[in-house]
């Protein structure tokens, strides 16, 4: 097996990667909290973490790929006051708790299916873990690394810290945080302002809460990781993944938590992509400039002058390197577009090549070594820390060559038949099998089905509501556009393109 090696946030260094058991890889990625739609902040560790995915699978690693959703309110401490925030926008949008994380997770999903990620192996829920969070959060108590303040359960950093490295992950220094960590509405509970809840005690107006051995209430953010990731891939793993925005407090929290209950530190390599900016600026709420996907998709946010396709933003991700930050604007999406549209083109003249024709040997040695060794050094470079944008760099190399070749420029016979069987069986694997790129034929098709059922739920629920205006405008619209809606008797809604 080629070997790999991977940069690791921990020991921030490159390191060879080995698993704990040869040829099996557990990877475990922080999902989405379903309190909202997806945004593009969304796209970036989703799309980084499916490439890995198939790169291992590539390598011949059988891989368990768990990737979470946070439905149980995602109670956060660090730097605003501590809020249940499916909790908060279920009474907002007048909808159950879990039918507002339904909603919000099927939106999710499409949005992963428009990109092209593989599903992971397994995608646990934090509601469905509440047992195994009881149970990890009762051995810390146990331990002596937790305490209990009515009906609340917290973490002793300062006690941990004192016999081990809590900060190491993230380069936070224990005293800095002892000083520095915000006093917060409703915290003075807690023994050290660096402590973080394992479980709160719930209000009576909260919404989403379970009996616990402290009392009714709700566990806290990092706990939920621990457990799901410690269920499925066992007390320790090898890779967890996740952005850059998680080094602390999440996954500090978590590499604690987990390091007391199961007496060994949860994670081999720890893999961090970095942040999006949009037009230089941080990407945040704050700022306005936070673009929903499907904003990215149709074009509709006041940021964007048209709409991007999904190939797109999954191309233009993947030209620069996972641990770069990224800069999204107009210009820069507009020249992935071009160069997405002339990357697949060569690809479909170079897979229209009649190889059969060329000879056994190659009538131009140079440049027949010079495309062995563009692709040879693809491997090469993906082996090196996943580096998408150094392999996709050398596809464009290819570019003209192919076109060369398309156009009768160069001839077959400059090339052995071996070297262009391998440029075809090379670049259709990578284009495809590992960077997960789509014709926009396919990726179109793809596209107006997800649309359609995203457009017939809004409709449903409007109609659900009694807004029955909204309901039928979506109908009226896309009877002018000849797009024919019908509803069903079970209650089901299909659809049909009229002929012009």
């Amino acid at each position: 097996m080629r070997e790999l090696k991977v940069y690791n946030s921990l020991t921030r260094s490159k390191e060879v990667f080995q698993p704990i058991t040869p040829g099996h890889v557990g990877l475990y990625v922080c999902g989405p909290t379903v309190s909202g739609e997806s945004h593009l902040g969304h796209a970036r560790p989703y799309i980084t973490f499916d490439v890995i995915y198939r790169y291992l699978t590539h390598l011949g690693y059988k891989v368990r790929y768990v990737r979470n959703i946070t439905d149980a309110g995602h109670f956060e401490e660090e730097g605003r006051e501590a809020e249940d925030k499916i909790s908060k926008k279920a009474v907002l949008e007048k909808l159950e708790p879990m039918e507002l994380v339904q909603k919000y997770t099927n939106l999710f999903h499409w949005a992963m299916q428009q990109f092209n990620t593989l599903p992971p192996s397994i995608e646990p829920t934090a509601t469905g873990h509440i047992v195994e969070q009881i149970g990890m959060i009762e051995k810390i108590i146990e331990a002596g690394f937790a305490y209990v303040v009515n009906g609340s359960v917290y973490f002793d950093v300062k006690k941990y810290a004192s016999s081990h490295d809590y900060g190491k992950l993230s380069g936070r220094v224990i005293d800095d945080l002892l000083e520095t960590t915000r006093e917060l509405e409703g915290q003075e509970e807690k023994r050290n302002k660096a402590d973080f809840a394992l479980w709160k005690n719930a209000a009576p107006e909260h919404i989403m809460r379970w009996q616990s051995p402290w009392g009714i209430g709700f566990p806290g953010w990092h706990i939920e990781c621990s457990a799901m990731a410690t269920k499925y891939l066992g007390a320790q793993f090898d890779i967890h993944g996740g952005g850059m925005d998680l080094l602390f407090p999440h996954h500090e929290s978590e590499i604690a938590q987990s390091t007391i209950c199961n007496h060994k530190p949860p994670v081999r390599y720890w893999i961090h992509n970095n942040m999006i900016t949009i037009n230089g600026r941080k990407m945040g709420k704050s700022y306005n400039n936070q673009i929903k996907l499907t904003e990215m998709f149709s074009g509709t946010h006041p940021l964007l002058e048209k709409a991007y396709h999904p190939m797109v933003i999954r191309f233009f991700i993947l030209q620069t390197h996972y641990r770069s930050t990224l800069d999204f604007s107009n210009e820069a999406l507009i020249a992935a577009e071009k160069g997405l549209k002339r990357l697949w083109e060569a690809y479909e003249s170079l897979m229209k090549l009649p190889v059969n024709e060329s000879h056994a040997t190659a009538g131009d040695p140079e440049i027949d070594s010079k495309v062995v060794k563009l692709i040879g050094e693809m491997d090469e470079f993906m082996s090196d820390d996943f580096s998408t944008a150094r392999v996709m760099a050398n596809m464009f190399e290819l570019v003209p060559i192919i076109n060369s070749l398309r156009d009768k420029i160069i001839p077959l016979s400059a090339f052995s038949k071996a070297s262009l069987e391998l440029l075809q069986k090379e670049f259709r694997l990578y284009i495809e099998d590992i960077l997960g790129l789509q014709s926009f034929s396919e990726a179109d098709n793809e596209k107006l089905q997800g649309v359609m059922q995203l457009l017939i739920d809004i409709r449903k629920e409007a109609k659900a509501r009694k807004d029955f205006l909204t309901s039928d405008k979506i109908r009226n619209q896309l009877a002018r556009l000849g797009i024919m809606l019908k509803d069903e008797k079970g209650g089901e809604t299909s659809w049909s393109v009229e002929s012009v």
